[in-house]
């Protein structure tokens, strides 16, 4: 009896068959490629701050520095020195980004800012990324109603500040949340 149990096991040797298992790689592999979603990462270069000031030893006036604050219900616009330039409310809809955009538009129109290409974005810790990043559009790109096309049919973008540096808004004070001139 031993000995016909052994004989069978021996002879059923079998061999794995994975053919099905191949079709199936061969269906699926296509079918994944085709579904990935491709995604286009832009770069956008940033100034970020070091944590380290340096101070200006010169006696001269400062230079220019525009900035935008972004508080959770309003742009505050300022210039480094002088202060407040203009407090722009959000809407009934959110933030008001194209008004944004309209003022900086008319403050590189003026000659104190118009070879400027820096602004820096300072942001409440709450701050949404999205709010960030339509923010770093309407400072960067001038928003025209109507559609200027190049010779292969991209729309024409003007500049206002591209180079953006960010950091931490400061803490809003009693004077600042009854603003300042406009």
């Amino acid at each position: 009896m031993f000995r016909r149990k052994s004989k069978r096991l021996r002879e059923n040797n079998a061999e794995l068959n994975i053919t099905a298992f191949m079709n199936l790689m061969v269906v699926l592999v296509p079918f994944l490629l085709i579904t990935a979603v491709f995604s286009q990462v832009s770069i956008l270069n940033l100034n970020l701050p070091t944590g380290v000031s340096e101070e200006i030893p010169n006696e001269e006036e400062p230079p220019k520095a525009l900035e935008v604050v972004i508080r959770k219900d309003k742009f505050d616009v300022l210039e480094r020195n002088s202060g407040l330039l203009k407090r722009i409310e959000s809407t009934a809809d959110g933030y008001d980004y194209v008004g944004l955009n309209e003022f900086l538009q008319q403050v590189k129109a003026n000659p104190e800012f118009n070879t400027d290409t820096g602004v820096t974005l300072l942001m409440e810790m709450d701050t949404e990324y999205d709010t960030l990043v339509q923010t770093m559009d309407a400072v960067r790109l001038i928003v025209r109603e109507e559609r200027e096309l190049d010779e292969y049919g991209n729309v024409i973008q003007g500049e206002l500040f591209p180079n953006i540096s960010m950091g931490d808004a400061p803490p809003e004070t009693p004077s600042s949340k009854q603003g300042g001139k406009q």
